[in-house]
C-alpha cells in the first residue's frame, strides 16, 4: 500500500482466528451494505493488475492478502 494513494486499512486479522474471523466477517459485510464492490487481486505473471470481483466473504480464498473495496461506477440517464 502506497501512503496518499487512497488506500486505506478496514481491518486486519487472521482467519484462522473465530474471533478474529468474525470481525473480517463483519468488516467485509459493511462495506457491501454501504454500496461498495469488493475484489480479490490476483497473482499474475502478465505483470498487469487484475482482479477477480467477489459477492460475499465466502468467495475470498482463504489466502487472499487483501480485499479490495470501491464505489460502484456513477452514471445513467
Amino acid at each position: 500500500m502506497k501512503p496518499g494513494h487512497g488506500e486505506v486499512v478496514i481491518a486486519e486479522g487472521d482467519i484462522e482466528l473465530p474471533e478474529e474471523e468474525e470481525l473480517l466477517i463483519e468488516a467485509f459485510r459493511r462495506q457491501l451494505d454501504e454500496g461498495l464492490w469488493a475484489a480479490v487481486p490476483l497473482v499474475g505473471a502478465s505483470g498487469r493488475r487484475e482482479a477477480r470481483m467477489v459477492k460475499s466473504f465466502d468467495d475470498v480464498p482463504r489466502d487472499a492478502e487483501r480485499v479490495i473495496f470501491f464505489p460502484r461506477a456513477a452514471g445513467g440517464a
